[in-house]
């Protein structure tokens, strides 16, 4: 998913890009659990001090991304605008429910975009992934409805932790369970992958 807009990317460190997507979320978790003490607030006012610097770091890792890697991902740009808009309702009206069902809604909305362009007889995933893997068109029907169906899960265990857990239990698992398990999830789509792969052809010995 790091196919982008404007001009064509630049090599860049899988541990830099990587930072980049996962720095803000960690920034976030900690700034939610020691903001009390870094920056004297009410332990119930924590999450609100950590939203402001979520929107923040997640714009610097968007400005970054573009420096760095020579465009702008797509999911980055989704990710910041995002963040930005729902933090911003979290903020303005002081309810730290805008920012609990951001994942719900995100998530929601990437299914239902995958799902539904499959019901157009359009594989979707394929015009963000098409740079990073060659697959046959059965492979890219079957990818995108997994990834469709992962994305309405995540949705589902995102509604159930932050209603039923408390606060800090429920940016822990935002920061520390989605993030294997999307990972997990990805791998196990290696299968897959490898067997819809479309190889280059051989070029005959002279």
């Amino acid at each position: 998913m790091s196919e982008g807009v404007a001009v064509p990317g630049k090599g860049i460190n899988p541990l830099v890009k990587l930072a980049l997507e996962f720095g803000p979320l960690a920034i976030f978790f900690f700034a939610n659990s020691y903001g009390d003490r870094l920056f004297h607030v009410a332990e119930d006012r924590r999450i609100f001090v950590a939203t402001g610097i979520f929107i923040a770091a997640s714009l610097v890792a968007l400005v970054l991304s573009r420096v760095l890697m020579g465009y702008l991902p797509r999911m980055a740009i989704v990710n910041a605008v995002v963040v930005t808009v729902f933090g911003g309702l979290t903020l303005a009206l002081d309810d730290a429910f805008f920012i609990k069902v951001k994942p719900t809604i995100v998530n929601t909305l990437f299914g239902c975009v995958l799902l539904g362009g499959l019901f157009f007889g359009r594989s979707l995933l394929a015009l963000v992934l098409e740079t990073v893997l060659q697959l046959d068109e059965e492979g890219w029907r079957k990818l995108t409805f997994r990834w469709g169906l992962f994305f309405f899960v995540l949705a589902a265990l995102n509604e159930v932790v932050w209603r039923t857990q408390t606060q800090d239990f429920w940016v822990a698992f935002k920061v520390w369970g989605v993030m294997p398990l999307t990972m997990a999830f990805a791998l196990a789509q290696t299968p897959l992958i490898l067997k819809h792969e479309i190889k280059p052809a051989e070029t005959p010995a002279e």
